[in-house]
């Protein structure tokens, strides 16, 4: 190949790639009027070479609403925010299927982080966890999403609470009790940060405790206990765990009949997915406090799990402009609020157990109630 024709392929290359990755990109690169946003450009693109790291801390403090108590908590969070950005970078280049930026965590340290807004209390499930059962997968839909179907309730917020397993378990029940009744409801995750206790019989001493973390089986076992889950709108969420519990069984809206452990086979997980609803899943979130959106699926990421969130559906394929080719991927929601990801939602690929998120899969299935 002569000079000529090896920078022709290259910008071929190029101009191809960009174009056809340019939906997903602009989507997610863009203010609502259609400016180039200079939150993602700093870490995307030269936004660096343009303008400076005070400049961009200056737009993140205005489009999150941030002030801080003091100049020296103003300096040391702008320190933390110019060591996010080289690692939002670093994110990018380890995941370039995806894109990676400023959110609103990126004047916390990873630690923070992990505290604050993570909070899967264990990294494996009890030994007598009900397995369920295989399920046929030769006629499974190309792609799939409850959201489509009416089983998914709106995008919740955490807030600064490791709650994110009350999210997950509310989220899949509320599919189930759809499935069950017809009906949508909202649940509450304060009954669960507020009453659930439920341990595990085999860790000592590792139980759900509110905004310290949780698992998404124990809170089922908690539901089946104490007879169902209240309305979101008669428990609302306050995202503290310092009230005492407040369930009332009259009020009970939804109830777990059963739950049990899907095996790490992603065919049954899909199968499962479809149909009995959307899934609590656990996930390592390393590459989530940098995510802005497009499919997640980064070279090296660690199985250690260490976040709760609920799988709604599956992609056939969103193309890739590194690898060129298109990439299987999972529908996840989380309990971040609108304003994180792809308006709540994170797109991870499918295919290698990528960040765990096949390892701790479960559904439930909800009993009929009487609340209206």
């Amino acid at each position: 190949m002569d000079h000529q024709t090896f920078i022709l392929s290259f910008l071929f290359f190029f101009i191809f790639s960009a174009s056809a990755f340019k939906p997903t990109f602009s989507s997610i690169s863009s203010t609502p009027n259609g400016e180039e946003d200079p939150l993602i450009r700093q870490v995307v693109g030269d936004g660096g070479v343009r303008l400076g790291a005070e400049h961009h801390f200056n737009e993140f403090k205005h489009r999150f609403g941030k002030v801080y108590s003091s100049k020296e908590e103003h300096d040391y969070r702008f320190f933390i925010f110019k060591v996010n950005l080289h690692r939002a970078k670093r994110h990018q280049r380890m995941d370039p299927s995806a894109v990676h930026g400023i959110t609103r965590f990126s004047d916390l340290t990873g630690r923070e982080f992990r505290e604050t807004v993570l909070g899967l209390r264990r990294v494996k499930l009890p030994s007598d966890a009900n397995a369920a059962p295989i399920l046929p997968t030769d006629n499974l839909p190309a792609d799939f999403d409850w959201r489509e179907h009416g089983a998914v309730t709106g995008v919740k917020n955490q807030g600064s609470c490791g709650s994110c397993w009350s999210f997950s378990t509310t989220g899949a029940l509320e599919g189930a009790h759809f499935l069950s009744t017809g009906k949508l409801v909202s649940l509450s995750e304060q009954q669960l940060v507020d009453c659930d206790h439920e341990c595990d019989p085999e860790e000592k001493g590792s139980c759900d405790a509110g905004c310290n973390g949780g698992l998404m089986n124990s809170a089922f076992e908690y539901i089946l206990k104490s007879g169902g889950v209240m309305r979101e709108e008669d428990y609302p969420y306050s995202g503290t765990d310092r009230g005492a519990c407040k369930f009332d069984k009259k009020k009970i809206a939804a109830s777990v009949a059963n739950f049990s452990v899907v095996s790490l086979d992603e065919d049954q997980i899909a199968a499962n997915l479809v149909k009995n609803g959307p899934l609590a899943v656990a996930i390592n979130a390393v590459y989530m406090q940098t995510y802005v959106g497009g499919v997640s699926c980064p070279y090296i990421c660690s199985r250690k799990l260490d976040h709760g969130v609920l799988l709604v559906g599956y992609g056939s394929g969103a193309y890739s402009p590194i690898r060129m080719k298109e990439k299987p991927y999972w529908i996840i929601k989380n309990s971040w609020g609108e304003n994180w990801g792809e308006n709540g939602y994170y797109k991870i690929c499918r295919g290698r157990n990528v960040c765990g998120v096949d390892s701790m899969v479960s559904t439930v299935a909800a009993v009929h109630t009487t609340a209206q």
